[in-house]
């Protein structure tokens, strides 16, 4: 039976609902759970989560830990990777740094300058990752839930063999709020959803076979409530005229339209579910508040007595993988390679470029499905979103801080707010911070606080350097 190794293991939200997922298929049931976790006592409370879940379920299931990655790593057939590099003093310059600048960042784990300097520390684990897996394990499926989904994915997929795809609740969950102001019953909704992750965009959204895009926008129109229930994605859509997936939270930050001025953020970004005024509080509540807590969470939860509610979820790891395994043919929305020149499934986004579509799980493995070309009204935000991500991950790929610099200059509310020498200096002060963290840039140098010198002198000279510069 399968091996499936959780990398991160002590994401505890995350790894107790995947396994109790997984433990639900009968194919899987007598899986290996193998967990590892570079934190010992993280490690040891996800494992008497698991053991709960198991005795509970009476599942024949084998359980496993270990702080070695290797040893996790070694003869797995999947894995599931839930990780966060750095704590909360490392991350927070991503967002405290640009507000100084006038960038109001409101979670910055996905793009714009916070997310490319996540991914500057994140992509190189991730990327080294998978070349275990490619020693240890090459036939494996990686299934990430690590954000920036997109830069890791892209660089996983550039670099190494590995069968790799990202999974995000973002479009199951937005394709259920959507049933949910149209009174559809949820069984009853077909979508067909295309673009990266979190600037996806429900290309078809029906009701047994019918068109539910007027449903929905008169929803919008005439509720008060459903409007400010997502009031910057509602004017996305109203707007372009097709819902992206991912919160308004997140959204606000992906364009120039909501958060360059501070009565725009009062207006859109401060009302209704699931804002917070003062977004930096929020972004510390989301990720960090609870870190004070969690032991206590977690052992109140182990200490309950009550029976575990063993119903199987919505995350997508778990039916892939049943699917795989020879079970029943499950369709999900993966972030998958865009083609190549002679085949691509998204046509208006880059070859190759790391996009977030349909896929069939089978046995015969992950199947991507071609879509066409997105609507012009919303390729061209995710057209540049794609674009600078492939830079920054180039990026990052090479240590080219020249090239982060460039990626980061034309991010759409970036540049809505900065010139580009302030962009310059706003990197520049980012890069110092992390300095010690960012395992691809070794050759870039700082002088107290003066500019990086490769983020001032372009790689390559304008002219052979046997020639002598002309003068007057």
């Amino acid at each position: 039976m399968p091996k499936i190794t959780f990398i991160g293991a002590g994401s505890f939200g995350f790894t107790r609902k995947l396994v109790q997922d997984v433990l639900t298929f009968p194919r899987l049931e007598n899986a290996t759970i193998c967990l590892m976790d570079i934190d010992p006592m993280k490690l040891d409370l996800i494992e008497q989560a698991v053991r709960r879940i198991v005795r509970e379920g009476n599942y024949p299931a084998t359980i496993e830990t270990t702080l070695s990655r290797e040893q996790a790593l070694d003869g797995a057939d999947y894995v599931i990777v839930t990780i966060l590099v750095g704590h909360t003093d490392v991350w927070r310059n991503d967002i405290e740094i640009p507000k100084q600048y006038g960038i109001d960042t409101n979670i910055g784990d996905t793009r714009g300058p916070s997310g490319i300097f996540r991914a500057m520390r994140t992509t190189p684990v991730m990327v080294d990752i998978a070349r275990d897996m490619e020693r240890l394990c090459p036939h494996a499926v990686m299934l990430n839930y690590t954000n920036p989904m997109v830069m890791n994915c892209r660089a996983i997929q550039k670099e190494t063999s590995i069968v790799a795809t990202g999974l995000c609740h973002s479009v199951q969950g937005t394709a259920n709020m959507l049933a949910r102001w149209i009174g559809a019953p949820f069984d009853e909704i077909t979508y067909t959803c295309a673009g990266i992750n979190h600037m996806a965009w429900y290309l078809k959204y029906e009701w047994n076979g019918e068109d539910a895009y007027p449903l929905i926008r008169k929803a919008i129109t005439e509720r008060p409530e459903v409007y400010n229930e997502e009031q910057v994605r509602n004017e996305m859509y109203l707007h372009l005229d097709y819902y992206p997936t991912e919160s308004s939270g997140h959204h606000s930050e992906y364009n120039p339209w909501f958060r360059k001025r501070p009565d725009l953020i009062e207006k859109y970004c401060t009302h209704g579910a699931g804002w917070n005024p003062g977004e930096y509080a929020y972004v510390l509540k989301h990720y960090s508040g609870r870190e004070e807590t969690w032991q206590d969470q977690i052992r109140a939860w182990l200490d309950n007595p009550a029976p575990l509610n063993l119903a199987r979820g919505h995350e997508y790891a778990a039916y892939i993988i049943n699917a795989l395994e020879g079970g029943e043919p499950f369709q999900f929305n993966g972030n998958m390679p865009n083609g190549s020149d002679a085949s691509v499934l998204v046509d208006n986004l880059p070859v190759g470029a790391c996009v977030e579509i349909p896929v069939w799980a089978s046995r015969k493995g992950l199947e991507s499905v071609r879509v066409g070309a997105l609507p012009a009204s919303v390729a061209m935000l995710t057209g540049l979103s794609a674009q600078i991500e492939e830079m920054a991950v180039e990026g990052i790929l090479e240590g080219d801080p020249r090239k982060i610099v460039q990626a980061i200059l034309h991010d759409p509310l970036t540049s809505a707010v900065l010139t580009m020498a302030e962009i310059r200096e706003m990197v520049n002060e980012m890069f110092a911070v992390n300095r010690e963290r960012l395992p691809t840039f070794s050759h870039y140098e700082v002088e107290g606080d003066r500019p990086m010198r490769l983020l001032t002198e372009p790689q390559h000279s304008a002219q052979p350097e046997a020639q002598p510069v002309l003068t007057d």
